[in-house]
């Protein structure tokens, strides 16, 4: 629903006073391969917040979220959160074409490590590029954010620290940076995040800042925002039942 929503700001509240904060209960649709038991269609509920300055924004908009989560029962979830412009950043500052990017950074969305090595493989680039490419997908885990490294890098860890810093306590313990975390929605831009449970292999929630996607709808500002996937919550919370019961 972000860029219907980014659609109506542009075109209903383009001179209303920023931030603006939306909210919705919507279906949705996806693709989905033959046979695979998945519906097309499915129940979202999300936030989306648009004008604020973004480390502010995606707080609030990773508060809203793990608030929501708990208020519902779930207990075990966690939130990977990563940075978006951070690998293409990586590829262009290393000369790489539009093309091979692009490669590369579908096997990155579906995090398949082999996929990444054997693109990286084809690079006319360095070693040493090519070994710092192959170690940023694998960075993560709270350690993360106490490197010292160069840039772009650097960048991206001030970003999502600048995020993690300003949450509760409680929810902070909650984040899990991690450099490998690349959304397949294109208008992301900076921090994105999702949230997992132990009971289910998918992400229950995912979200992130948008830098320029309201910007092609002639309202220069960013936004941040989130979806929640109401069956899968359901099937975590199902599963964390039977966890307990079982006990």
């Amino acid at each position: 629903m972000t860029v219907p929503i980014a659609r109506v700001a542009s075109s209903r509240y383009r001179d209303a006073e920023l931030p603006l904060r939306f909210c919705y209960v919507a279906p949705a649709y996806r693709a989905v391969m033959a046979n695979s038991g998945r519906p097309r269609e499915f129940l979202q509920a999300g936030i989306e917040l648009i004008g604020a300055e973004p480390a502010a924004a995606c707080a609030e908009a990773l508060t809203v979220l793990c608030k929501a989560l708990e208020a519902t029962g779930l207990k075990r979830f966690f939130v990977g959160i990563g940075d978006a412009g951070l690998y293409p950043s990586l590829l262009n500052s290393f000369g790489v074409d539009d093309a091979a990017s692009q490669a590369v950074l579908r096997e990155l969305g579906d995090r398949d490590f082999v996929g990444i090595d054997r693109e990286l493989a084809a690079l006319e680039i360095t070693d040493e590029q090519a070994a710092i490419l192959a170690r940023v997908p694998r960075m993560r885990g709270a350690k993360v954010l106490q490197e010292e490294v160069a840039e772009p890098l650097n960048s991206s860890l001030s970003g999502i620290r600048a995020v993690v810093d300003a949450l509760p306590s409680d929810l902070a313990e909650r984040m899990i940076p991690d450099l490998g975390r690349f959304p397949r929605m294109g208008y992301y831009s900076g921090v994105v995040f999702e949230v997992y449970d132990p009971e289910l292999g998918e992400p229950i929630a995912t979200g992130g800042f948008y830098g320029e996607l309201l910007g092609r709808f002639g309202m220069p500002v960013g936004g941040v925002g989130f979806a929640i996937d109401v069956d899968l919550l359901h099937a975590a919370l199902a599963g964390e039942e039977r966890g307990e019961t079982g006990r």
